[in-house]
Order: structure tokens, then sequence, then C-alpha cells
């Protein structure tokens, strides 16, 4: 009789089971209890070329933190001015919801008469999801970064302007800029933010900054979240940071090949604790059957 019991309480379970899984990932798919966010970015990386990005992203409506990337979506990337319509290419966003496009640096784009340039993205009506579409403006922000010695002083040196429709230079004003060196992790700043005045900015680069062992670093000058240049980046490799020779004879350490004694010691305590509930389980389930074969007999 416990063992019938036992039996109809499995499938019961597992019925139920199936059915909540079920429930939740119809409610997953069904897009019409999530809002689309469809966002386009651009970037002018340091060899010159520009980053199209576009998110798109099914989010919640009522659950805000229940956000899902549109997968394979097909995004096509347009210059336009006035009726005038290019494509720059197509590409499928990734599992992330994200599809990005190189456009290379000689480019001749579509530029209005203050010097311009609009952007579109577009995903095309399905029978599941409407059509999506976001548009930017850009101006063509040109970016030198340099590094050098002046008067004995290292210096780093910005110099940045545009150029309109009819390939005139205006140097640029009132700009905020920003310094980084490449971490370990992510980008560091190295100096509070600047204003490019006339097209020029340049300040003394510091001499405490840490390097590889041969004290080598990745500088990089970054207009960020401008409303007319979006986001630029340049960068300049120099051997202008510090070196420590001690590093490479470290040992048992986060960034080193063996780990910190107490890691292993952790990990060893947390496996033997995994493989003993393993053991401890499955002598239960012996015993378990060894019982359920006797009240089967009785």
């Amino acid at each position: 009789m416990k063992r019938i019991l036992f039996k109809y309480s499995f499938i019961t379970s597992l019925a139920i089971t199936i059915i909540l899984n079920s429930t939740c990932f119809a409610q997953k798919n069904d897009a019409d209890n999530y809002r689309m966010l469809f966002n386009l970015n651009t970037i002018k990386q340091s060899d010159n070329t520009r980053l199209l990005e576009v998110r798109f992203i099914a989010k919640n409506k009522k659950n805000r933190k229940d956000k899902v990337p549109v997968f394979n979506a097909e995004i096509k990337f347009f210059n336009t001015l006035n009726d005038e319509k290019l494509l720059l290419g197509s590409v499928k966003t990734s599992k992330k919801g994200i599809a990005q496009l190189t456009i290379p640096k000689n480019y001749k784009y579509l530029v209005d008469e203050n010097g311009y340039i609009n952007l579109k993205a577009q995903f095309e009506e399905t029978t599941a999801l409407t059509e999506q579409v976001a548009e930017i403006t850009v101006k063509d922000l040109h970016l030198n970064f340099t590094l050098k010695e002046i008067d004995s002083v290292k210096t780093a040196l910005v110099t940045a302007y545009t150029i309109d429709g009819l390939g005139n230079k205006t140097p640029v004003e009132d700009t905020e800029i920003n310094f980084y060196v490449q971490g370990m992790l992510s980008k560091m700043p190295i100096h509070e933010e600047g204003l490019i005045s006339d097209g020029k900015y340049q300040f003394e680069f510091p001499t405490d900054i840490p390097g590889d062992i041969n004290g080598n670093l990745i500088v990089y000058a970054m207009v960020l979240d401008n409303d007319d240049y979006w986001n630029v980046t340049q960068s300049q490799t120099t051997n202008w940071g510090t070196s420590s020779k001690q590093i490479k004879h470290e040992t048992n350490k986060l960034w080193t090949e063996a780990a910190p004694i107490w890691m292993y010691i952790i990990l060893t305590i947390m496996l033997v604790g995994v493989w003993a509930n393993y053991l401890y389980t499955i002598l239960h389930l012996f015993k378990i059957k060894k019982e359920g074969y006797s009240l089967s007999k009785n």
C-alpha cells in the first residue's frame, strides 16, 4: 500500500511541476506582456571606424527586472538625408539582443549643411513583433591624441575639430573629455574631466601610474555621451608607467597561476562536504529500498 501511495504522489508532483513550467514558459513568450526597448548608439573607435550598435530588449510591463533579449532579429542600418536613404548593412541580434555594424573609417556619409550625419536602425514588423525604428544625428568629430615630452615634461595633447558638408574645418569648443588607462578588468580614470577649448586640450601626464613589467600603458582619450558627437575614443600606447620587477616572483596571489592557500582549503572542505552528502544519500536510499521490500512481503 505504501509503495502504491508513493507512486501516485510522485506522479502527481511531476504533473504539477510540468504544468507550472508550461505556464511560466507561456507567460515569458507572450509579447503582449512586454514593452520593446530598441536603442541605437554609435561609437567612433580608436581606428576611426564607426560602430553602430542596437540593443533590442523586451521588458516585462509588470516586473521591471524581467528583461528578455530579442534574439536573431534582423536589424537594418541606414544613412539618410532628406529623401535619400543609403543601406549601410544588415545584422542579426545576438543572444544578448545586440546587433553591431562597423563602418569603415573612409566611408563617405550623407551629411547635411550643418555637418550632421543622420543614422537610422530599423527592425521590420513580423507576425510576433511590431516594427521598431531608432534614429540619431551625430557630427563626425576628428579627435587626435598624442603623448610626448615637452621641455622634459610628459604631456598628453588633444586636438579636435569637425568638418561640415562643404569641407570646412571648425575647432571644437566647450566639449568635455575624459582620460583613462587600461586596467586589469576595466578602464581607470587618470585625470579629472577636461574641457576642450578652441579645439585643444593638454595636461601633464601623471608619473605614478603602474604599468606592466616594462612600464607599458594603454591610454585613452574619450568623449562620452555628447549630444553632438555621441561617443568618440582614441588611444595611445606608451612606456610612461611605473614597473615592478617583483610582480613576477609573487606566488599564491589572486593574480598568479597558483591560488592563495586559503582558497585550496575552502575548496577541499566544500568538495568533502558534497561527496559526504552523496554517500549519505546513497546509503539511505539502500535502506529505504530494503524497508520497502520488507513491507511488500508483509
